[in-house]
C-alpha cells in the first residue's frame, strides 16, 4: 500500500507529472542550504527569471534614446500595453479587445462601477459576499454613498451558509432572487480570498442578468488559478491584479475586462487621454472619443516598467497553457488534501470546499486549538522553510502554484506539521 508520506512517492509523482515543473524559470527564496517551500503565490508570486531582461530592455531603451523610445522598434512604448493583450485574452477567455492591463485593482473596480453601477431609486443595491476583501467592501460602500444612497440598506451581503464558512450556490441564488428588483449590480469574487472557495461564474451571471442587474467579478485570486471564459460567460466586467498567480511583482499593474457588447455603448465613464482613440489622440482636441473596447477605459500613459515583468510571466502561462496548469493544480492540491486527511486531521481542519470544481490552488486551514495554536504552527512552518500566509482570525492559507510548486514541496509542508511539538497534543 502506498505511503503518501514517503518522499519516494512524492518524487515519483513529480517525475511522472504530465506537466514538468517550471521551477527553474523562477527565483525561489532560499532557506538554509536549500530552497524555501513557497506556498504564497496567492499573495505574491515568485519572480520569473526572464522578468529582469524585459525590465532591462526598457531601461536600456530609456538610457539610449530617451523619449524616442515611445516611437522606436517593435516594443515601442506608445503601443507597449498591446504587447500583453493577446496573451491576457487567452488567459481569461476573452477577445484581445476586451482586456487591458492598467492601474491597480481597486482603481479599476471604481472605474468599472462608474460605468456599471448606475443606481436608481428603484434599483440602488449592490450585492457582495459577507467577509469580502476589505478593499472591495470599502469601494462598494463608498460608491453607494457617492450616489446618495445608504449602505445600511443598499449594500447586501450574502452570509455563509455552509459549515466551514463557505457560501452555497443555493444561498446566492436565493439572495439574488429575494433582492432582484432592487439590485443594480452583483459583484462577486472568482475565488473567495479567505476560504479559497471558487464559484461558478456563468451561473452567477445568468442569475444576475435574469433579475436585470449587471454582473462583475473580482478575479484577484482567480486569474492564473482557474480556467476562465469571461467572454462566453457573458460577464459584464472583471478586474484583477497581476502580482499573485501572475508573478508580476509587488504592486504590479492590474487587469480589466469589459465585454465587447459594451464597447460601443454610451455608458458613462471617467475619461483620460490614453482612453481616447489612438488615431486622433495627438490632435489634442477637447472632445473625448473613446478607443474601441477595454482600451477606452484607460486614463493615463501605461507604466512601461510595470508592464515589462507581466510579459515574462505571460510567456510562462502561454508555454504551459491554463488547461494543463489547472490539471496540475488539482493534482497538487489533491495531494495536499490527502496528506492532511491521512495523518494531520487532528491538527488541521480544511475549510476550503472538498469538491475540486469549488476550489483553486489554495487550501485554507484552521488549526485545532484556536488562534494562539494557529500562530504557533505558522511560525514553526516558517522556521522550517515552509512559507504560507496568515489571515485573521485563524486561517493559514497554503497554495501550491503549479508553475513552480512540486509534490515534494507539498510533502515538506506535511512533514513540517508532523514535527510541530504541539501536533501530538
Amino acid at each position: 500500500m502506498t505511503d503518501l508520506f514517503d518522499p519516494r512517492h512524492a518524487a515519483r509523482l513529480d517525475a511522472s507529472d504530465p506537466l514538468p515543473t517550471r521551477r527553474d524559470r523562477f527565483h525561489v527564496p532560499r532557506h538554509g542550504d536549500g530552497e524555501q517551500a513557497y506556498f504564497v503565490g496567492n499573495s505574491l508570486g515568485l519572480q520569473p527569471r526572464e522578468a529582469r531582461s524585459y525590465v532591462d530592455e526598457v531601461l536600456g531603451t530609456w538610457g539610449d534614446i530617451a523619449v524616442e523610445g515611445h516611437f522606436t522598434g517593435d516594443t515601442q512604448w506608445m503601443t507597449y500595453h498591446r504587447l500583453v493583450r493577446e496573451q491576457l485574452g487567452r488567459l481569461v477567455g476573452a477577445k484581445p479587445s476586451e482586456v487591458v492591463a492598467m492601474n491597480t485593482l481597486t482603481v479599476n473596480l471604481h472605474l468599472m462601477m462608474v460605468s456599471f453601477y448606475r443606481p436608481t431609486v428603484e434599483r440602488p443595491a449592490i450585492l457582495i459576499e459577507a467577509g469580502a476583501f476589505p478593499s472591495d467592501r470599502h469601494a462598494v460602500e463608498s460608491q453607494i454613498r457617492f450616489h446618495g444612497f445608504d449602505p445600511a440598506t443598499d449594500l447586501i451581503e450574502v452570509a455563509p451558509d455552509e459549515p466551514n464558512g463557505t457560501i452555497s450556490m443555493a444561498a446566492l441564488e436565493r439572495a439574488i432572487q429575494t433582492h432582484g428588483k432592487r439590485l443594480a449590480l452583483v459583484l462577486w469574487p472568482g475565488v473567495q480570498y479567505r476560504t479559497g472557495q471558487a464559484f461558478d461564474l456563468p451561473a452567477i451571471v445568468r442569475l444576475a442578468h435574469a433579475q436585470g442587474a449587471r454582473c462583475g467579478f473580482d478575479l484577484a485570486h482567480g486569474v492564473g488559478n482557474l480556467e476562465l471564459a469571461l467572454h462566453d460567460s457573458n460577464v459584464d466586467f472583471a478586474v484583477w491584479c497581476h502580482y499573485k498567480y501572475l508573478n508580476s511583482g509587488p504592486g504590479a499593474i492590474a487587469g480589466c475586462f469589459v465585454h465587447e457588447r459594451h464597447a460601443a455603448s454610451d455608458l458613462p465613464r471617467f475619461a483620460g487621454w490614453w482612453g481616447h482613440e489612438a488615431s486622433t489622440r495627438f490632435l489634442m482636441a477637447p472632445e473625448f472619443r473613446p478607443e474601441h473596447g477595454a482600451d477606452g477605459w484607460q486614463l493615463s500613459n501605461p507604466p512601461i516598467l510595470g508592464l515589462a515583468p507581466l510579459r515574462a510571466s505571460l510567456d510562462l502561462f502561454d508555454d504551459a497553457g491554463m488547461p494543463a496548469l489547472r490539471a496540475k493544480s488539482l493534482r497538487l492540491t489533491g495531494y495536499l488534501e490527502s496528506l492532511i486527511r491521512d495523518r494531520l486531521s487532528e491538527v488541521l481542519q480544511i475549510i476550503t470546499p472538498g469538491e475540486p470544481a469549488r476550489r483553486g490552488c489554495q487550501l485554507s486551514l484552521r488549526v485545532a486549538g484556536g488562534r494562539e495554536k494557529g500562530r504557533a504552527l505558522f511560525d514553526h512552518l516558517a522556521r522550517n522553510g515552509v512559507l504560507g500566509d496568515w489571515r485573521e482570525p485563524d486561517v493559514i492559507r497554503i497554495s501550491p502554484a503549479p508553475l513552480y510548486n512540486t509534490h515534494a514541496d507539498v510533502l515538506r509542508f506535511a512533514h513540517a506539521v508532523e514535527t510541530w511539538p504541539d501536533a501530538a497534543r
